[in-house]
């Protein structure tokens, strides 16, 4: 009896140690910007679901795009139905690994993510740097990025190429919690 007690002693506190390295984004946000001379665009993303596993560097984001809000409700009519075919390729999502992170660290540390990322039908592997930093039980996470649209056959229009440009730069900002 006791050493039946004993193995379940060590198994729940084994599984609590494996899922005390796991977080969930719980605030933050993905915005993408792009500028041309003659307009720029700013999108904001608020409802970005992420889990970081700190001990292995799994790492997984996954957006819906119809949840970027524009200033203009007619950019995201067109974000919407011309560029980004959001019936057909509703999210946007990222599977990969994050480099050189230590637990140990509590001040903001350089990191890298590899992995792929699927966006409008298209997976690419691709390479992030950016900064993670432990605050109390929680983590933060920032980057910033470019997009170059042709990589991912967003397809701008002729008579539009002078609005929008080639290569959207993209910035993350998450705050990950315990899961």
């Amino acid at each position: 009896m006791k050493t039946s007690v004993f193995l379940v002693a060590i198994v729940l506190v084994s599984v609590n140690l494996a899922t005390g390295q796991k977080y969930k984004a719980t605030k933050g946000f993905v915005s993408f910007f792009s500028t041309t001379p003659v307009e720029d665009i700013k999108a904001v993303n608020n409802a970005v679901g992420s889990l970081l596993n700190t001990e292995t560097g799994d790492l997984v984001f996954s957006i819906n795009i119809s949840d970027f809000q524009f200033e203009q409700s007619l950019m995201k009519e067109h974000f919407n139905e011309k560029y980004m075919e959001t019936e057909k390729y509703p999210k946007a999502r990222f599977v990969g690994k994050l480099t050189a992170l230590r637990n140990d660290v509590a001040t903001a540390q350089e990191v890298k993510a590899t992995g792929k990322m699927t966006m409008h039908g298209v997976t690419r592997d691709i390479e992030v740097t950016g900064t993670l930093q432990k605050t109390g039980d929680a983590w933060v996470m920032k980057a910033k990025f470019p997009v170059r649209l042709k990589d991912y056959q967003i397809e701008i229009p002729k008579l539009l190429w002078e609005k929008i440009a080639e290569v959207v730069d993209v910035t993350v900002d998450l705050s990950y919690s315990p899961q």
